[in-house]
């Protein structure tokens, strides 16, 4: 497999990742070095054990979980979407400040929108293509995308303060629906 294969590969699968580091950090108040190193390594890191995990089922289940993964991707991310919503909601004196950047949070939504990830793993190992090279450029340019989409997010969240928390679940929740979409469809 070619390194511009793999580039290309890991540019279409960050896209999700992307997308959630902009919509988390836009609802955080403040955002250090720590968190963006944090929400990057996170997506970087599971965008590139996906596809050696989806290489693995593939050779040992064949297509069992792409019935489901799109389901599994659209309920998680739809819940944080939901979450966050109903926290856009709530008046300033009912909330505790949420951590979008809080471990349990970065991995639930690390998992959500690396599925795809495990799909394409398991369609490399019907393939019966290499895999070192491509997850380490898959975790390596998520990473590089993810650590600048952050500050972004930032950025945004300070110009849009009182809608940050809304406009991030309504972009988790779209992005779970594209999923859900993409794979209905195809």
């Amino acid at each position: 497999m070619s390194f511009w294969f793999a580039f290309i590969t890991g540019v279409g699968l960050s896209m999700d990742a992307v997308a959630a580091s902009v919509s988390s950090s836009t609802a955080a108040r403040q955002v250090g070095w720590s968190q963006a190193v944090k929400t990057a390594l996170f997506f970087g890191l599971f965008q590139a054990l996906m596809p050696a995990v989806g290489y693995a089922c593939g050779i040992a289940f064949r297509g069992w979980f792409e019935s489901f993964d799109h389901w599994v991707a659209f309920v998680l991310l739809s819940f944080i979407g939901v979450k966050m919503i109903y926290e856009s909601r709530r008046s300033d004196d009912d909330k505790k400040p949420g951590d979008p950047f809080s471990t349990p949070r970065l991995l639930l939504l690390s998992v959500a929108t690396s599925l795809d990830a495990l799909a394409v793993g398991v369609s490399f190992s019907l393939l019966g293509m290499s895999l070192l090279m491509t997850i380490v450029i898959i975790g390596l340019v998520t990473f590089s995308l993810c650590l600048p989409a952050v500050w972004l997010g930032k950025s945004l969240g300070v110009v849009m303060a009182k809608r940050a928390e809304l406009l991030g679940g309504l972009v988790l929740i779209g992005i779970g629906s594209k999923i859900l979409i993409e794979h209905l469809t195809a």
